[in-house]
């Protein structure tokens, strides 16, 4: 029992933690976020593992619905099996979101990397890709920030990985909630997703 009263007490001491993150980054999030998609581009996202999961989840939460029912967001998770193994065999492990991005990303959309540890080799060049191309990019990372420094890191003070991914989950869900509140309401000729 002592060990699930520690998770549950770090657990809340963490989430407790996150407004003071959340004050700095949680708005230039939403906004890197709702600016390209209220201009017609997309978010592509990338992870590894439960990070992957999650970036999955995101994207299903944009292009379906998250708590509204309104217009599918542009919103694609880079987690195709065999793009993954096919550039992981032929290139380099580390490559796998940068190939996807090369062919999949425009100017004015955003790359979500999501990294518990910060230095998943694959989501920092992930970053770079998406900057060379002109991208914007957002990261949700733990305690150490994402090595190739987004534009905007919401930075998770922990190095928990259970914890991270905790934190991170509702995060994801307080960004589409900040997302879907911009969205204006019925058909907004403005908004062109």
């Amino acid at each position: 029992m002592g060990n699930l009263i520690e998770s549950l007490s770090e657990h809340v001491r963490l989430i407790g933690e996150l407004d003071g993150v959340l004050g700095l980054a949680y708005e230039p999030a939403v906004s890197l976020l709702f600016l390209a998609l209220a201009a017609g581009n997309k978010i592509l996202l990338c992870g590894n593992g439960g990070s992957l999961a999650q970036a999955s989840h995101f994207a299903a939460e944009l292009t379906v619905r998250f708590s509204t029912d309104r217009r599918a967001l542009a919103a694609i998770a880079l987690n195709d099996p065999q793009a993954l193994t096919a550039c992981a065999n032929d290139y380099r492990y580390d490559q796998v979101f940068a190939r996807q991005i090369e062919a999949l990303g425009t100017r004015g959309d955003v790359l979500v990397g999501i990294s518990t540890s910060g230095k998943s080799a694959n989501v920092n060049e992930a970053i770079r890709k998406a900057r060379h191309q002109g991208m914007a990019t957002l990261g949700l990372s733990g305690a150490l920030g994402l090595l190739a420094r987004p534009e905007v890191d919401i930075v998770v003070p922990s190095t928990s990985t259970a914890r991270v991914q905790e934190a991170h989950a509702l995060i994801i869900h307080l960004l589409c909630e900040g997302i879907e509140d911009r969205l204006p309401k019925g058909d907004d000729p403005r908004f062109k997703c």
